[in-house]
């Protein structure tokens, strides 16, 4: 496509994924002359996508070896799983926060260290043994999406990258994924944003079970909203499905979301102690395949973020309230100036 208010041409290619939520969204740049080829993203690496990916670059005349570089937004397979294929038959330079690049590189001592944080995060929550079973299978089941490894660039966020085309900015978003990162560049109607997962349109995306290396998973990830609050993005393109038109009010929807949640996690704790576990069966009822792991992930940061303010306290696996009507304000940021593109909110 061109987007006059882009001023220059980005082409997008759908990206089947049957493992999680949704079709994957490879952005494709430096499609003009003295442009540097550039992807944002790739999908999973299974043969499917595979061929989806190279028919969406036939259709720009490309293919893999002729990719200079690819951004990738977050370790997540669906978004990495192409990666190392493509620079194998390009030799292109592949971009990555530094706090995921040791699993996209499939760094085998970070392998198992994510693998073993990941079973003693489940069984920390109250998972039941049956349902541990249930994820620990269908994680199995997902384990050739990963595709090769690739060999990759850090950086810490920040960086500018002249691509030809247009200059990206580095920008991370943790919550979802450690290293997550967006990359910012100027439109011709102001600054706009590969958001990756940092920002969807029309779910939110989850915090505590998608990367169970991060702490303060819901901390980091209010903070990363209210960054796109302030920076006030006019567009944002995201990992899965269509732009976001105005991402400072999804950023704020997404925060009122949190609160919303938070109000309800209280108030099941409001008839006794609960473990992440249980409080995912109030919030999101029965649980299957990788919502095994999102449910009690997302409860248990929101726990953990009450628990960091003092309203709540463990009790072995159990979480209990110590305050009866908790002022949550200071746990959320104000995104007022979002909201004003939302006057609903």
């Amino acid at each position: 496509m061109t987007d006059p208010a882009l001023g220059f041409e980005l082409g997008i290619v759908s990206l089947g994924n049957t493992a999680f939520e949704g079709n994957n969204n490879c952005y494709v740049l430096g499609l003009e002359e003295s442009a540097e080829t550039t992807l944002i993203d790739t999908g999973v690496g299974v043969p499917e996508t595979r061929e989806q990916l190279r028919e969406g670059l036939a259709d720009y005349g490309l293919d893999f070896a002729d990719i200079d570089r690819v951004f990738l937004t977050h370790h997540h397979a669906d978004h990495t799983g192409l990666a190392g294929e493509i620079q194998a038959e390009s030799g292109c330079a592949v971009y990555v926060h530094e706090a995921d690049a040791p699993l996209v590189e499939q760094d085998p001592d970070a392998m198992a260290a994510s693998e073993d944080r990941l079973r003693s995060c489940i069984d920390e929550w109250g998972m039941p043994e049956d349902k541990q079973e249930e994820l620990l299978a269908f994680l199995d089941s997902t384990s050739g999406i990963d595709g090769d490894p690739a060999e990759v660039t850090t950086f810490e966020g920040g960086e500018t990258f002249d691509i030809g085309a247009t200059e990206l900015e580095a920008v991370h978003m943790p919550g979802h994924a450690a290293g997550l990162a967006g990359y910012a560049f100027d439109g011709r109607d102001g600054e706009e944003v590969f958001s990756g997962d940092a920002l969807l349109p029309y779910y939110t995306p989850n915090v505590g079970g998608a990367d169970t290396r991060v702490d303060d998973a819901l901390a980091k990830y209010l903070d990363t909203l209210a960054g796109i609050v302030d920076r006030g993005y006019t567009r944002a393109w995201p990992g899965h499905r269509g732009p976001i038109i105005d991402p400072s009010g999804r950023a704020a929807d997404i925060v009122h979301h949190h609160r919303e949640r938070t109000e309800r996690v209280i108030g099941v704790l409001e008839s006794g102690p609960a473990t992440p576990w249980e409080i995912s069966a109030e919030l999101f009822g029965s649980l299957s395949y990788i919502h095994i792991l999102h449910g009690p992930g997302e409860a248990f940061a929101h726990l953990e973020h009450l628990e960091d303010a003092g309203i709540v306290r463990r009790e072995g696996r159990a979480f209990a309230l110590l305050e009866d009507d908790p002022d949550l304000d200071a746990l959320f940021p104000d995104v007022s100036a979002g909201a004003e593109h939302h006057p609903d909110i």
